[in-house]
C-alpha cells in the first residue's frame, strides 16, 4: 500500500529573499501564490525596514 505522502501531488515551494528559508504552498495562498515572496509577516517587515534605512 502506498505512503501518504506518496500519494501527494508535488506542491511548488520558494525561496524566501530574506530569511533564505525554503517554504512551501499553502491553502491560503491559492489565489496568490505568483504574488507570495516572503514566508512571514516577520520577514514582509524587516524586508521593508531594511529598506527605509
Amino acid at each position: 500500500m502506498p505512503t501518504r505522502e506518496s500519494r501527494r501531488p508535488a506542491r511548488p515551494s520558494k525561496v524566501c529573499p530574506v530569511c533564505q528559508r525554503p517554504f512551501d504552498w499553502r491553502k491560503k495562498w491559492e489565489r496568490d501564490w505568483d504574488r507570495v515572496v516572503y514566508c512571514s509577516d516577520a520577514c514582509r517587515r524587516a524586508s521593508s525596514a531594511a529598506r527605509t534605512r
